[in-house]
């Protein structure tokens, strides 16, 4: 029932307050206002208006800049705790990176949480809801029958009554609807008395509303109101939320229709569920209490189990790595004759066999680098006294007949060669006995570039190919062997000469903050993918079947090779059939420093690879190189 507000007439004047028409002094206030109202008209008045707004004006302005300060103070806290708290959170966030890409217990023990986690979730979150229907549909299917019952009783009630008088028929309902409130009953039921609106029939007006403590007809949902008004001896029930104090608890209101004296009454039994509630409340208390529990279990057995099975190949990894670094005396704890156990056996077995070939395979390797650098060393003797033999030979040659002349001839190149063979070889042999040493100095590496170019000029006139040499201007310091660095350049520009068909050979140099990368470019005949898997090789020779006049020893790039890796840097190789081959030196500029980019392109910017991508195939072959650099690398373009 909605009462209506009344709205009285305003306040006369005060007695003993005359209105006599005289106005109030300057500054006085008649109605309270801070002198607004009684001013008399004038300048004195006009003055004070502008004053006071003035002031009004001041204290806005300075409102607002205190408030712009508050706020330009805040935003500063908390940008500042943003940026100090950001790189813990990055750090957090990168360790837990980390751990979980590094560590296959914590990503086995945390996977495991999640899922358990999530599952106690989804069956918690069903077990939580078939508990509340239940609960739900055993107190609703209780309200229904008391509120039959009860029901029953009110209008039984109502139609035996014999009242006349309004505090009789008062009484009655109060008496009547107390007695159904059922205040001492496991369900709280409270009740809300409403008279039906626009009766067409007469009726006693002498019992309007009434409910229980605290209740209005507020409480009932429209919907609820709507459906016992259209309907007949028909029971409807919906969910509320009823006051009790200072909290709201949930509840059930059930309607029906009752009549007294002629007059239709609508009649709403509400059921108090908070014990339903409370009851819910703690069951789902222990369901938590016990998920998590169980979550802490099981995660506790996840790291126990898990513990046992990476522990051993965590060892096995960590005996790995020592194996790989030369100890290979190294092995795995083996205990018991489980599936670990077999594993851990057999690994020492594989390691044991491997130590085996390996100290067998370093035993020759050392016989045969011992007999290579023992016959060098005993070959040059000999070899200096027939190399001085055929000098003599050589110059007397002009006195000989044709064929002697031509054997001298012969004779004094092929000993030249011997000569240069075994000189490679001696530096092989220290290479493999690990004694060769860096003498490493900062110099300018363009001047040993131009010196290996004026080396080579001779044998490149001779072949008829010209060398073009592209470098930047002005010195480029590096610390280097200057004697290896002018042998890596001789070996690979006398082997693009050699195999560059006469056409151009093109050097170009590059320079970074970090490293200098030479490019020596040919235009020949290139190299196959097999054939450039093995241009680093000892004695390899791209064409076994032409002359032993060209392509040197063999052994040019592979000691081009060594000296690159006592620099520390790379040494690739790109080649294409029927379009050259490129040779791409790359070293740091100072010693201990990692090189991460060379500054030189290794594919030639003017090759130009026909069809689809994949068609064409390209070797690189390097040093020290990046991942998909290394030898016998392939890649498709």
């Amino acid at each position: 029932m909605v009462s209506a507000t009344k709205q009285g007439p305003e306040p006369a004047a005060q007695d003993g307050a005359p209105d006599t028409g005289a106005p109030a002094p300057a500054g006085s206030s008649a109605s309270g206002h801070d002198g607004w109202a009684g001013l008399p008209p004038g300048p004195e008045h006009t003055d004070a208006v502008t004053a006071r707004l003035r002031r009004l004006t001041f204290r806005s302005h300075l409102w607002q800049r205190r408030a712009l300060i508050v706020s330009l103070r805040v935003a500063r806290l908390v940008r500042t705790g943003f940026r100090r708290f950001l790189p813990a959170l990055r750090f957090i966030g990168r360790s837990l990176h980390r751990r979980w890409r590094r560590s296959l217990q914590f990503r086995t023990v945390l996977t495991t949480l999640l899922l358990v986690v999530t599952s106690f979730a989804v069956v918690g979150a069903y077990l939580s809801n078939q508990i509340a229907n239940n609960l739900f549909q055993e107190r609703l299917a209780q309200a229904e029958s008391e509120t039959s019952y009860h029901v029953k009783q009110v209008q039984d009630t109502f139609d035996g009554a014999q009242v006349t008088d309004q505090a009789s028929v008062i009484t009655l309902v109060y008496d009547t609807l107390n007695a159904v409130e059922g205040r001492g009953s496991v369900i709280q039921r409270r009740y809300v008395f409403e008279a039906m609106p626009e009766q067409t029939k007469p009726r006693n007006r002498w019992v309007e509303s009434r409910a229980s403590d605290q209740l209005t007809v507020s409480v009932i949902p429209p919907e609820l109101r709507k459906a016992v008004q259209e309907s007949g001896k028909d029971q409807y029930w919906a969910s509320t939320v009823i006051p009790v104090g200072t909290e709201d608890r949930p509840g059930i209101a059930v309607g029906n229709k009752v009549t007294f004296n002629g007059t239709v009454y609508e009649l709403y039994l509400i059921y108090d569920l908070n014990s339903a509630q409370q009851t819910l409340d703690e069951i789902q208390s222990v369901l938590w209490a016990g998920g998590a529990v169980l979550v802490l279990l099981v995660g506790a057995v996840a790291w126990y189990v898990t513990r046992n099975v990476v522990s051993p190949v965590s060892h096995a990894a960590m005996v790995s790595e020592k194996l790989a670094a030369g100890q290979l005396q190294e092995r795995m704890v083996v205990r018991g004759e489980d599936e670990v156990a077999r594993l851990g056996a057999s690994f020492n077995h594989m390691a044991a066999s491997l130590q085996e070939q390996i100290t067998q395979l370093a035993t020759l390797s050392q016989m045969q680098q011992r007999f290579v650098s023992d016959v060098s060393h005993e070959l040059r003797t000999p070899l200096t006294t027939v190399r001085m033999a055929a000098e003599v030979l050589y110059d007397a040659r002009h006195d000989f007949d044709p064929i002697n002349k031509r054997s001298a001839e012969l004779l004094y190149n092929q000993v030249e060669r011997f000569q240069s063979l075994l000189s490679d070889l001696l530096e092989i042999s220290r290479f493999d006995a690990g004694v060769a040493v860096l003498d490493a100095e900062a110099e300018d590496i363009l001047q040993v570039i131009t010196h290996a170019i004026e080396g080579a000029a001779p044998v490149a006139a001779e072949y008829g190919s010209e060398i073009v040499l592209r470098a930047p201007q002005g010195a480029v310091i590096v610390e280097m062997d200057a004697r290896r660095i002018d042998r890596i350049m001789r070996n690979l520009i006398l082997n693009a000469v050699e195999h560059g068909e006469g056409k151009p050979v093109t050097v170009t140099v590059g320079a970074s903050q970090t490293a200098v990368g030479i490019a020596v470019r040919d235009h020949g005949i290139g190299m196959a993918p097999a054939e450039a898997a093995r241009v680093f090789d000892r004695f390899w020779r791209a064409d076994p079947a032409r002359a032993r006049t060209t392509g040197g020893s063999g052994l040019g790039l592979s000691i081009a090779m060594e000296d690159t890796k006592l620099h520390n840097g790379w040494l690739q190789a790109w080649g294409k059939k029927g379009s050259g081959a490129n040779f791409r030196l790359t070293l740091p500029l100072r010693q201990g420093e990692e090189i991460d980019k060379s500054p030189v392109q290794l594919e030639p910017e003017d090759i130009v690879m026909p069809g689809e991508p994949g068609n064409s195939n390209m070797l690189v072959l390097g040093s020290g190189a990046p991942a998909g650099t290394g030898p016998a690398q392939e890649e498709r373009t």
